[in-house]
């Protein structure tokens, strides 16, 4: 299977749609934070392997917490894919944290400022 093939994409979307819920709805751990959200997975073609990447909201003492309770819960979280995709292998998951979004943030934030500032001067 090629790794961008229609199956593949297909296998990413359902993956992502399971963790997503499993995060959200069945893991009780308090170290998780409430406003995780998974953002993007990358199933490997022969299904041994999966990267996750997740989005927390917070501070980086609350995405270190997350990542840590996720990481504590991966063998529920695998049992549960297992049990919702039937697929010939259930891949091995590794959490990774996304930094796009509060990189977007960042950038935009200085983007604004510098266009305030320079908005000022004409004043």
């Amino acid at each position: 299977m090629r790794k961008n093939s229609m199956k593949n994409t297909r296998i990413n979307g359902e993956v992502q749609r399971v963790l997503a819920e499993v995060i959200r709805g069945e893991i009780k751990d308090p170290r998780i934070s409430p406003l995780t959200s998974v953002v993007a997975v990358e199933v490997a073609p022969d299904l041994k392997s999966c990267k996750a990447w997740i989005s927390v909201y917070g501070d980086e003492k609350a995405q270190a917490d997350t990542l840590e309770g996720l990481r504590s819960a991966e063998g529920y979280i695998k049992n549960q894919l297992a049990k919702q995709i039937n697929l010939r292998n259930t891949p091995e998951i590794r959490f990774i944290v996304d930094e796009s979004i509060a990189y977007g943030v960042r950038m935009s934030k200085l983007i604004d400022d510098v266009v305030g500032s320079e908005g000022n001067e004409d004043i």
